[in-house]
Order: structure tokens, then sequence, then C-alpha cells
């Protein structure tokens, strides 16, 4: 795993870390954390099978080198995935918060993918787009009431008991929660997840 910002870093190796002692993640194997820029990887290419980038593209000035990057690290046939938030709850998202969004949240996003934006910049990049789909429908009421009271107010009522819906959800997994988001990902998921390949050249 790689992230620009330290804090990222730490925590992700906490998480690996208690992930490793609870046996949820196999022992064998490599697990690595450490902090990088995107658009300078510190891999040879065709370092991974699988590279993905996980809400991540939204945050980069040059998402073009970023990918590139991404790319060449990632072996011929690789397999590759992104996810970045969809155009329309995004778009809410920006309308009503300036907060939400850079330049008045540092490291926030800087842009709005549409699908076929994203699928270009993919190609553009050496991939075969293989599929996507829409996730967590869910969430993206919560944000947008998140923006409408204030990003950072975490503690407003509202806020706090839509939080603990999507923890019910996430922890709990019930049937209604779970062909509510089935039924609504195509219209109202909050991420755009695309799958490709690397092609052979």
């Amino acid at each position: 795993a790689l992230d620009y910002a330290e804090d990222e870093v730490v925590q992700t190796r906490h998480t690996l870390g208690a992930m490793l002692d609870a046996g949820e993640i196999p022992a064998e194997g490599s697990l690595g954390v450490l902090r990088g820029d995107a658009t300078n990887l510190p891999f040879a290419d065709g370092s991974f099978d699988v590279v993905i980038t996980s809400e991540v593209l939204e945050h980069i000035q040059d998402d073009r080198s970023a990918l590139s990057e991404m790319v060449r690290v990632l072996r011929p046939g690789g397999r590759f995935a992104a996810t970045v938030p969809a155009q329309l709850p995004e778009t809410i998202n920006w309308w009503l918060s300036d907060e939400y969004h850079a330049p008045k949240s540092p490291g926030g996003h800087v842009r709005i993918y549409s699908a076929t934006e994203l699928k270009a910049k993919l190609r553009s990049a050496g991939l075969d787009i293989t599929g996507g789909h829409r996730a967590h429908a869910l969430h993206s009421p919560y944000w947008w009431l998140k923006c409408a009271v204030g990003v950072k107010n975490d503690d407003h009522p509202l806020v706090a008991r839509y939080r603990k819906l999507l923890e019910h959800e996430i922890i709990e997994q019930p049937t209604s929660l779970a062909v509510a988001e089935k039924l609504l990902a195509p219209v109202l998921g909050k991420s755009r997840i695309v799958y490709g390949t690397k092609v052979v050249r």
C-alpha cells in the first residue's frame, strides 16, 4: 500500500497489523505500507500483478502522470481497478459545500470525473476496459447531509444517526439494506469502479 499522507500510512500499518493478529489476512506473503508520490512510484516496471487505486485519482492534480506510473508498474496483462466518486453524487457535494473540495479543503478533491472521462484516461494510460459498476449508494445521502450541515460537523444529530445506519449496514449486513444498496447503486452509488487489464504490446 502507498499513500502520500503520513497519517494514512501510519493508520494503514496499524490496521494491517490488527488484521494479521486477528487472522483476517494470511501471514504468508509480503505486506508493505510506505509513503510515496503516485506520480513517481518507487517500483520497477511490471512489479505487480494487480494495481488498485481507491478514491485517490480525484485528489491528484496530474492524474495522467499518476495513471501512467500505475500502469508502468503493472505487468503486461495485469489487472487494474480504479474507484473514484461518481459524477452525480459528487456534483451535489460540491454544490452543497465549498469546504468539501479543494481549494478550501487542503488535499481535497480537485475534479469530478464523468464515466466517459475516467475510461478515456485509463485507455490513454494503456489499459483495456473490462468492466465497471457503481457502489455505496447509501453513502451518498450521508455525504449530502454532511455537506449541508458542515463537513466537519460529525456531532450533528442527523449525521451521527445516519453514520450508525452505515455502520449497521457494514457490520451486520442486514438483508433490507443489502437489497436497498443493490437497487440504488446504479443511480445513487457514491463510487464508480472501473476494471481493466494492461495492454500487452
